[in-house]
């Protein structure tokens, strides 16, 4: 059989040996193999999944809805939410589930999925959730969508940051084969720390597709033996005082997560030397950049031993396990930290390395180098280019060769051929022929207009006088903050009705309620367009909008 002739049901069934699937398709079945896996243990487990759609992730919900007889076999309930924040409170529901009588399983694992500036969103929820915990034969993944290089977005981002705010986990998966390792690792990591963890995903991983292998049982997981959790345990439970909750999650759950991850080995050295002088860590798809550029520069693995590299990749970015950082750490002379956006790993390692006596203690580079200049930048996107060029000047003292400088060069000249235009016509993003934007977004002579979230946001590169735009669910909103001081008595605001039904309508009412005079354009095209052609989460007709 053609990898082309793969159907739905070879993609999803019971099967342990391999297939070639999207990394989308990977997260898609994903709960199919933990339920697989706890029914293998004698454990019955449902699965709930909800979320709110968005690159990477925009396509999950339509695979998810493509593969709802194969879930409901697994007993997964999918429940796409209103908006990030309700999706996460779903999963937190699914969390007290065996508080209470009643329950048909021994447990549901809860998987969450939302772009970056939905987890922003629903931070709130998560703090809640996750200082509240799992269930024992529960667990929650929570999957974030980062789009480092704002390549569909309003803004770049990165989730880490959040994720830490709110004492979360954060697995860093490479690959489509990591996806799947990674999401069962999480599960497990959740139901042993009773925290939530969070698996980052990106365009590069979700929308690759490799073959890879299915078997349920493929990742096994060990219980730490060095590490004792308190005797009333880490897990949800009624009545839980908030303090309680605190106490549980700062002096035992994250620590317990640091041990899971050292005892199933989520750090790894990948690339060794007998006499190791400079080591590089990373993770994620920083990893296959970083290997990339040691490709690049045309350094194997064995001319890697003999130069003096080491290279960490980090499975959990966020606690960083501490023990397997200072076995690598010992004896080199310099660590560079590859990790893209801003500092997570590396803010980390320079405090875990701190107290090690000056002399036995590496010089850690990064974003920034030894004499505070820009080394790796933490704008847009990191390229093994980029990290080739870096590598080279900071094993030049060690080691450099003719090769290396000619490889180089070569780099140099291929990107400025790659920046230099052949064409000098733009054209610029407009409405697809037939869309009713074409005409809803025009304003009357005179007149102007606020843009924001969806395919209307583009109205902004067109001569139609709509100018700034705001969050998704803040639509109008700013006008509230314009209005008392401006001589400006009225402006118009664009509103998707798919962002209406998620957030939008307390913008409306905010407006009203501050009598501020605008009126709403509610642009109806009974779709979430922009991810894919989604239906709206909801029922949602034009004579209701006039209510």
């Amino acid at each position: 059989m053609s990898l082309a002739e793969i159907r739905l049901d070879d993609k999803y069934r019971l099967a342990t040996g391999h297939l070639y699937l999207t990394g989308t398709q990977a997260l898609t079945r994903l709960p199919m193999l933990q339920h697989q896996r706890d029914q293998a243990r004698g454990l019955n487990t449902g699965g709930f999944i909800s979320g709110y759609r968005g690159s990477p992730l925009g396509g999950l919900d339509k695979s998810l809805w493509e593969a709802r007889d194969y879930l409901k076999q697994n007993a997964i309930h999918f429940q796409p939410g209103l908006n990030e924040e309700l999706a996460a409170t779903a999963v937190w529901g699914s969390q007290q589930t065996n508080l209470f009588p009643g329950a048909r399983y021994d447990g549901v694992f809860a998987m969450w999925y939302g772009k970056g500036p939905g987890v922003d969103r629903a931070g709130d929820v998560f703090k809640h959730g996750n200082a509240a915990g799992v269930s024992p034969n529960g667990g929650v993944l929570l999957l974030a969508g980062d789009d480092h290089g704002c390549k569909s977005s309003t803004l770049p981002h990165q989730s880490e940051h959040a994720f830490i705010a709110a004492s979360i986990p954060v697995l860093n998966p490479a690959n489509v084969q990591e996806i799947l390792d990674y999401g069962i690792i999480g599960w497990e990591l959740s139901r042993y720390s009773g925290c939530w963890v969070a698996l980052k995903t990106i365009a590069e991983n979700v929308d690759s597709s490799a073959v890879v292998e299915v078997d349920p049982l493929r990742v096994q997981t060990c219980i730490p033996e060095d590490f004792e959790l308190p005797e009333d345990g880490v897990h949800i439970r009624w009545p839980d005082p908030p303090l309680a909750q605190e106490k549980r999650l700062n002096l035992f759950k994250i620590y317990a997560a640091r041990a899971f991850a050292r005892a199933n080995h989520l750090n790894r050295v990948m690339l060794d030397s007998p006499n190791p002088r400079l080591g590089i860590i990373t993770t994620g798809k920083s990893y296959l950049d970083v290997r990339q550029a040691l490709d690049d520069l045309g350094l194997d693995e064995a001319l890697c031993a003999q130069v003096g590299l080491r290279v960490l990749k980090v499975g959990m970015s966020w606690p960083l396990e501490p023990v397997s950082v200072h076995e690598f750490a010992r004896g080199l002379d310099e660590i560079l930290v590859v990790e893209e956006k801003r500092s997570i790993i590396e803010d980390q390692l320079t405090g875990q390395l701190y107290n090690w006596p000056v002399d036995k203690r590496p010089r850690v580079v990064g974003e920034f180098d030894e004499q505070g200049r820009s080394l790796l930048p933490n704008l847009s996107e990191l390229t093994p280019a980029m990290i080739a060029r870096v590598i080279a000047k900071r094993l030049a003292p060690i080691y450099t060769s003719e090769s290396i400088l000619t490889r180089l060069a070569f780099l140099d000249a291929k990107e400025k051929a790659l920046a230099a235009r052949s064409y000098s016509t733009v054209r610029t993003p407009h409405y697809c022929s037939g869309c009713p934007h074409n005409t809803s977004t025009k304003v009357p002579e005179g007149s102007r207009a606020s843009a924001g979230i969806g395919c209307h946001y583009m109205v902004q590169w067109m001569d139609r006088r709509t100018e700034t735009f705001t969050q998704m669910g803040g639509e109008g909103v700013n006008w509230i903050g314009q209005a008392p001081f401006t001589d400006t008595p009225h402006m118009f605001q664009n509103l998707g009705d798919g962002t209406y039904f998620h957030s939008g309508s307390l913008a409306v009412r905010a407006a009203v309620a501050a009598g501020v005079n605008i009126t709403f354009k509610i642009l109806y095209n009974d779709a979430v367009a922009m991810t894919g052609g989604q239906p709206i989460d909801g029922e949602l007709r034009v004579d209701q909008l006039s209510r």
